[in-house]
């Protein structure tokens, strides 16, 4: 009798392999949501009516701007973002600009800046009022200092340039040029004791040709150097007294011509103030005191 082994365990079905979702399907359905997400907020901020808009500024870089714009999509309210960091909110309805810093402007305003005629305020206090052009202070205005000085005249970039009116707080006045920020070319300088210089100048110094009218009656007039008298000139004395020739320092000093008002002269060598050499046959009176200093200004 043939026998047949038959194997009593049955054969276990495999089970089925859980599939394992790629890396690309993931940053797929990723890129996705983030896109929906980005539609989403755009879709918000158009429906809401804000806009982004950016301009090209030769000086400030670009300028960047969020929020409500007009229907010509010019923009009416929002935030200004310039290239240097700092910020501003825009109130075209109102024309104002208040800046982050604590500066507030209010005027004309083209492309996000101050452009025409406007009004700026420090923060420290300081108001300018004029022309502006790019956003800078251009042309023709009046700058109000917080400690009482004024100035109305010229400026190129934000600085005095060309024909102005500086008042100080003392009530001492200079009218004449500006260049770079400083008293540069013809002016008179009036002080509040009542002296006054009219004359030349080279950065806020006076240099060159000039008259000098003292409180006192004094006057001279010839060359300064670095604020000083200093080279050839002539210096008169409200008692009649004058002088003719060289200074240094301010003082008599080099040769010159000295006149009583007796009518005596003394032509000869002076220094620091003092005759040092005459014909010892001649009896002169020792030169007058000058003004000690001419004024700064």
């Amino acid at each position: 009798m043939n026998s047949h082994n038959h194997s009593g365990a049955r054969q276990r079905p495999s089970s089925p392999r859980k599939k394992r979702t790629s890396t690309g399907r993931i940053l797929l359905i990723t890129l996705i949501v983030a896109v929906i997400a980005v539609i989403v907020v755009m879709s918000i901020i158009y429906m809401s009516g804000l806009r982004s808009v950016r301009y090209e500024s030769m000086d400030l870089g670009t300028v960047k701007f969020l929020g409500s714009v007009d229907s010509m999509g010019e923009p009416t309210r929002g935030t200004i973002r310039f290239s240097d960091g700092s910020s501003a909110e825009l109130d075209m309805e109102s024309r104002t600009i208040a800046y982050n810093n604590g500066d507030f402007y209010e005027g004309e305003i083209v492309k996000l800046l101050r452009h025409g005629k406007g009004r700026m305020t420090y923060e420290s206090g300081n108001v300018y009022e004029g022309d502006f052009e790019n956003d800078q202070i251009n042309g023709k205005g009046t700058f109000s200092f917080v400690n009482g000085d004024v100035y109305e005249g010229d400026f190129v970039n934000g600085v005095k340039e060309g024909m102005g009116t500086y008042t100080w707080a003392d009530g001492s006045v200079y009218v004449g040029e500006f260049k770079a920020d400083k008293k540069d070319g013809e002016g008179t300088y009036t002080w509040a004791d009542g002296s006054y210089y009219t004359g030349e100048y080279v950065a806020d110094y006076k240099e060159g040709k000039g008259v000098y009218h003292y409180a006192n009656g004094d006057v001279y007039e010839g060359d300064f150097v670095g604020d000083v008298r200093t080279g050839s000139g002539t210096y008169t004395w409200a008692n009649g007294e004058s002088y003719t020739g060289q200074f240094a320092g301010n003082k008599l000093h080099g040769e010159g011509t000295y006149t009583w008002p007796n009518g005596r002269v003394y032509t000869g060598y002076f220094e620091s103030g003092k005759i040092v050499r005459a014909d010892e046959n001649t009896v002169v009176s020792e030169p007058a005191e000058t003004t000690a200093n001419a004024s700064a200004g």
